[in-house]
């Protein structure tokens, strides 16, 4: 069974990309438990000190769509978009043939 990955970058105002982690931290503390999440996992990029990445892996694209109904995360969500410089970047959608550490 293939599952659904999603890697995308986003962009903090000057100065905020470790808040941005930090809220996306607490994201995926929240998420972790939600059905079909086996890695939701966030980086900040070295070259760049306000880009902060999220790499996702799924059972589904749907099991990824209801994380954003577990409790708390909208809340979490508010937080972040007034530090967060601009739209987001489309992120890649990918499709996970295998991986090491999730069986």
């Amino acid at each position: 069974m293939r599952r659904y990955g999603l890697h995308g970058k986003l962009k903090s105002i000057n100065g905020k990309g470790e808040e941005l982690a930090s809220i996306l931290s607490e994201a995926s503390r929240l998420i972790s438990s939600a059905t079909g999440c086996h890695l939701y996992m966030i980086s900040l990029d070295n070259k760049d000190e306000n880009c902060v990445w999220v790499t996702e892996v799924w059972d589904s694209k749907e099991d990824h769509d209801n994380s954003l109904k577990v409790q708390g995360v909208r809340e979490l969500i508010s937080r972040a978009i007034p530090i967060i410089d601009g739209p987001p970047e489309k992120g890649q959608e990918l499709q996970v043939v295998f991986g090491i550490g999730d069986e």
